[in-house]
């Protein structure tokens, strides 16, 4: 009934025919063989493309393509890895199988508002939407039987542009959905698929489309189409709308009309997992269709609540999405006559304490209906723990049933190419099959056999990669846009390869403290500009839109870049995303993180820097709590200020502290080889203690031992008492 369809690549020869399936499947994003197959057919269209497979066989001509089908090294090539490619979609051996095999036929659906998996799909805002795409690739090497549901985000992702006096601009890209690697799922009359959003009033209707991560499925909901009234169109048009009634139906399409998609797929699963709050209507409407099929309305919401997990990633009451029971009921007037519990049964459900009395609340909603219930580290989950202690108020507040698992980062993704080499060239003998078992302590215990000069040059070398980038991208804005020379200097024109470099990206939220280091100018200035041991720091990220404070944070680091004084020390690299992260997280020194504690419920970042052999100048607050060991990078404060009241001189003190008494000093230490070797040292503990903990790989098997398979067992026992 149901078939998939893309577009036509009639021009590509038979011989190289494999090229289409591998170019739709994420599998060759995080598997630099096959990246380099396409990067061998034609460097310029790799080059031109930005890295996208689709987008370049589309635009590469029957020449080149004739020239790659007639070349045997390159067809040896292309050979090699599509055999392994296959190899990887039809193994019958994968970790899930081995261990779990009698539940190897129950899925679970995995909702989320946001992935981030390859810059061709910009259907994420940051971390959170990274964590799920890091999720789903994990679950695919270990062969856990997910589906996984989305957004097909039609306006894509706003680009970052930084004016000269240094206030941000965003720039709309409409997702150009021809060259991304998506697929229409069909009907069975060869048609899109189109689906409505069950009995919610008016009627959203939406197409879906599919995504292929490895062995795993992620299904995209798009409204942007004809059947829609043009208000309705733009529901699915960009992510987390500042407009509280259009994030209102967001949250609705993707809870009950990506629930409702799954039925009308027949796509069978056994337990959900929400990542954050957004889909939490998805129990409602999982709750709708047991009654619906039979069964009675306890044992229909006792089954959906053993059989899901809600996932918190927010540390603070008002970062959970509510909205008015007058908004609800607009929406759901027609869907309550159809729930078989009342109008007042279900706005109960999501009552918050702390919110006016005529609020829903997601959060609430999904933790009163879900059994299992985590945060995203340990410090996280001892928060989530005290917020929310009011919805088990007989409990004392350790055993409220709110668990931790801390964040984890999908390291063939994360870790440099380079750097895996490496690591092959010292460690194929001893264990040539470390990389299937990167979440083991004893495999990354191995890293001390690589001579310390041979890991400072792959480091130096994704240094000098990642000034280049930055270098290539202001050459490129001189030409464009006849940037001023302050603009160029401020873009990091100046920054030297043979200087400590720091490196500081993400959101530029207010708690995130981005401007922290330069509390006090003065010192810092001393610091950067030292004559023998320099400093230079290199930031990166996006305000929110609608956040002026987060952008008017972003203006004075941009202003102080631009500033003589500061010597050509501070650079700002726009347009942060996947691939500057990338570049970012494997090519400076020191990744720093200094949050306002307790706000940082995990962070992913530091850790992709920390396998790469980054050291992490961190706050103590989220995964670093749990990742510091006190060889492997540097710690400072994090103990919440007694009696509150800011903490910014404070936490700037003891930064400056460090890189004058320690940092900076250790990093010029070298001997006659040039090599810092007490400095490298710190980077292999960085990889060692860092590599296997804090893994995506460590991550799914917590999920899946503790959370996934009691959910399902949950489901088997259900299936005896099902209709």
């Amino acid at each position: 009934m149901i078939g998939i369809r893309w577009i036509d690549f009639d021009h590509i020869p038979d011989r190289l025919s494999g090229l289409i399936d591998l170019s739709y499947n994420l599998w060759s994003s995080w598997h630099p063989e096959a990246q380099t197959l396409f990067k061998n057919l034609n460097r310029q269209g790799w080059k031109e493309s930005i890295h996208n497979p689709v987008m370049m066989l589309q635009q590469l001509t029957p020449d080149h393509l004739d020239d790659g089908a007639e070349n045997q090294e390159y067809t040896n090539q292309y050979d090699a890895v599509i055999a392994k490619f296959q190899r990887y979609m039809l193994a019958k051996n994968q970790w899930f199988t081995e261990y779990y095999q009698e539940h190897q036929r129950h899925k679970i659906a995995y909702f989320s508002a946001e992935y981030g998996l390859q810059h061709s799909l910009p259907l994420y805002a940051g971390g959170l939407g990274f964590l799920a795409g890091d999720h789903l690739k994990e679950c695919s090497d270990l062969g856990v039987p997910v589906v996984a549901i989305g957004f097909m985000y039609s306006d894509g992702y706003l680009h970052q542009r930084v004016r000269s006096d240094g206030w941000q601009e965003d720039v709309e890209e409409k997702l150009d959905r021809e060259n991304a690697p998506i697929k229409r799922v069909l009907d069975k009359e060869g048609q899109h698929l189109i689906l409505q959003v069950p009995f919610i009033t008016p009627q959203i209707k939406f197409a879906i489309w599919r995504v292929d991560i490895g062995r795993i499925i992620l299904y995209l909901i798009d409204t942007e189409i004809e059947e829609n009234p043009p208000h309705l169109r733009n529901i699915s048009s960009r992510l987390y709308s500042s407009i509280n009634e259009m994030r209102l139906l967001q949250e609705i399409v993707l809870g009950v009309g990506g629930t409702h998609m799954l039925h009308a797929l027949g796509v069978q699963y056994s337990a959900i997992h929400l990542n954050e709050g957004h889909a939490a209507f998805a129990l409602v409407e999982r709750f709708r269709q047991k009654v619906e099929a039979g069964l009675s309305i306890a044992d229909a919401w006792r089954q959906v609540r053993e059989t899901s997990l809600f996932t918190t990633h927010t540390p603070v009451a008002a970062g959970h999405d509510k909205f008015p029971h007058w908004m609800i009921d607009k929406y759901f007037s027609a869907y309550y006559s159809n729930l078989p519990i009342s109008r007042d049964e279900f706005i109960h459900a999501g009552a918050h304490q702390e919110d006016p009395p005529d609020m829903f609340n997601m959060a609430a909603f999904a933790l009163r209906k879900s059994a299992y219930s985590n945060g995203v580290s340990a410090k996280h989950g001892e928060v989530a723990r005290k917020m929310w202690h009011f919805l088990w108020p007989d409990e004392k507040l350790d055993d409220v049933p709110i668990g931790s698992i801390t964040n984890g980062v999908h390291v063939p993704t994360w870790m440099n190419p380079r750097l895996i080499q490496l690591i092959n060239r010292y460690l194929s003998q001893i264990c040539p099959d470390w990389l299937d078992h990167h979440d083991k302590d004893y495999v990354w215990a191995l890293i001390d056999s690589i001579p310390d000069n041979k890991l400072w040059d792959v480091h130096y070398s994704l240094k000098i990669k990642l000034i280049n980038r930055i270098l290539q991208f202001k050459r490129r804005d001189w030409m464009k846009y006849q940037a001023d020379c302050a603009n160029v200097v401020a873009g990091g024109a100046l920054i030297d390869p043979n200087t400590l470099t720091i490196g500081f990206a993400r959101r530029f939220s207010t708690y995130k403290r981005a401007d922290l280091i330069f509390q006090d100018l003065d010192r810092i200035k001393k610091i950067l500009n030292n004559r023998w041991q320099p400093v230079q720091i290199i930031f990166a990220g996006k305000a929110h839109p609608a956040d002026d404070e987060g952008k008017r944070i972003l203006q004075r680091i941009y202003q102080y870049a631009q500033q003589p004084e500061f010597g050509g020390r501070i650079a700002f690299v726009e347009d942060y995303g996947e691939q500057v992260a990338k570049y970012l997280v494997q090519g400076v020194d020191v990744w720093m993180n200094n949050p306002v504690p307790p706000l940082e419920a995990s962070g992913t970042s530091g850790m992709k820097a920390a396998v790469n052999g980054v050291l992490n100048l961190s706050i103590g607050d989220g995964w670093w709590l749990e990742g510091y060991n006190g060889k492997n990078g540097w710690l400072f404060s994090g103990e919440p200020k007694t009696g509150g009241g800011d903490r910014s001189w404070e936490d700037a003190a003891a930064l400056y502290d460090l890189l004058e008494r320690e940092i900076v000093p250790l990093y010029y230490d070298t001997g006659l080889d040039g090599v810092p070797h007490g400095w490298v040292k710190m980077m292999k503990e960085s990889i060692k203690s860092n590599g296997p903990k804090f893994s995506a790989r460590r991550m799914v098997k917590e999920y899946v031992h503790k959370y996934y398979i009691p959910a399902i067992s949950c489901h088997e026992c259900n299936a005896l008492f099902e209709p």
